[in-house]
């Protein structure tokens, strides 16, 4: 039986419909509803809402039920998560079990249940984001020197380095952190006693549960404490979809770049498949996936959007549908992290290509330059060399020069670790 209901049967497909993959999804918002209620439970003893003897009983099966849940074995046979917690406490401790929801709706629960989720997956991104960062960095000094043609139009360009692309996706993580450290900031606010959108009558302290659950402060306005489910979400996933654009990028240069026609980097064989009719076919299946999941997540925000983009304010149940789109992609994103750390430490590269003639011309700037220095005006350089490039007798002896900050001959990765550091350290959980 459900926790609102009337006294009327129900009908098994109205409930398949609207229960959809609530009992699923809502396995992953179990711990954080169950520390949701440990909270509120506190908080209604203490307002005298809750006797002390009641509160004892209450939190002992409530941490059983929370390691159920983070054991993996925690089931619900109810309509959803918050219903299968209360039915539990009740058939274990009888009318007291009833008492947990005084003050609350499910819409507040839920809302609470996701900002503790997100902040929780939030963490563990960031964690790996910082692998990530220290990787490429690590990959980005120790081939500083070594060359590549840059391109333009995926046509040879300028000279480049395998330092300056490696530093390049870096220093694009700087960026995703600061889109992350919002969506942390936005998951950081309590909307527990928001009820169902208007308050309570019942003497809550919404400060005390903000103080329980480690948060931030209070989403003060009860109307906008619901308006905010959607809106956290699609603000979440817009971080993540910026995260995603790094690394989708990333994978798209990798497998450019270990194709044959490239061959400026090599995976290990055993990062590779292969074909069933093409016996030397060692496929980049691991970059391909990288980009099309990460391309997958940056549709995650329009999606949501199609949503939530018409809703009035106050709750509907058009937002259930948000679990399916927004829980799943923190493990998603997290699973791309993993594999490119995994990788990226056995990835080689190709340490001779500039000297072979298909890149002479990615030296034609650095001639102009060499022109100029001597007193050539800036066109007439640009002509000559554009001519001797016609004429096919074009040649470049000189030295590459690169001094400038952001070049391939000062990579200015100290500078970039200090940004990342300070923007990481922006988040409460780095200290610790």
């Amino acid at each position: 039986m459900k926790i609102w209901n009337k006294g009327f049967d129900d009908d098994a497909r109205i409930d398949a419909f609207t229960v959809g993959r609530d009992r699923e999804l809502d396995l992953l918002l179990a711990p954080f509803d169950i520390e949701g209620t440990m909270a509120h439970i506190t908080m209604l003893a203490e307002v005298g809402l809750l006797k002390a003897d009641e509160l004892s009983q209450l939190l002992p099966e409530l941490e059983k039920l929370r390691q159920e849940a983070l054991d993996g074995r925690f089931t619900i046979q109810g309509e959803d998560v918050h219903s299968e917690v209360e039915a539990r406490l009740t058939e274990k401790l009888g009318e007291v079990g009833k008492k947990v929801h005084t003050g609350r709706s499910r819409n507040d629960q839920v809302a609470l249940d996701i900002k503790l989720f997100t902040r929780a997956r939030i963490r563990t991104t960031v964690e790996k984001v910082s692998q990530l960062f220290h990787l490429l960095q690590e990959r980005s000094e120790s081939l500083k020197d070594v060359l590549m043609p840059g391109y333009t139009h995926l046509q040879v360009a300028m000279p480049s380095s395998f330092g300056l692309w490696f530093g390049a996706y870096a220093e694009s993580l700087c960026d995703d952190l600061v889109f992350l450290k919002a969506a942390w900031d936005v998951s950081n606010l309590n909307p527990l006693g928001s009820a169902a959108g208007y308050g309570s009558s019942a003497p809550l302290s919404r400060r005390r549960t903000t103080e329980l659950l480690g948060f931030q402060d209070l989403a003060y306005n009860s109307i906008y404490a619901q308006m905010g489910r959607g809106r956290g979400e699609r603000m979440v996933a817009f971080a993540y979809a910026c995260l995603a654009e790094t690394l989708g990028k990333f994978a798209a240069d990798g497998c450019l770049f270990v194709s044959q026609n490239f061959g400026f980097l090599k995976l290990p064989d055993a990062f590779t498949t292969g074909s069933s009719i093409m016996p030397h076919k060692k496929n980049p299946d691991v970059f391909e996936l990288v980009r099309a999941h990460c391309n997958r997540l940056q549709g995650i925000p329009g999606d949501i959007r199609l949503i939530t983009g018409n809703l009035p304010s106050g709750y509907f149940r058009d937002l259930q549908l948000l679990k399916e789109l927004y829980l799943p992609l923190f493990d998603e994103m997290d699973a791309c992290l993993d594999i490119l750390i995994y990788a990226i430490p056995g990835i080689t590269v190709t340490t001779d290509l500039m000297s072979l003639p298909l890149y002479e011309q990615a030296f034609c700037v650095e001639e102009v330059n060499r022109l100029v220095a001597s007193g050539v005006p800036f066109r007439d350089a640009y002509r000559q060399v554009g001519q001797s490039v016609q004429n096919g007798t074009f040649h470049f002896h000189g030295e590459l020069e690169r001094t400038h900050e952001g070049s391939s001959g000062r990579l200015c990765n100290a500078e970039i670790a200090a940004r990342f550091h300070r923007l990481f350290s922006s988040f409460p959980f780095a200290a610790e």
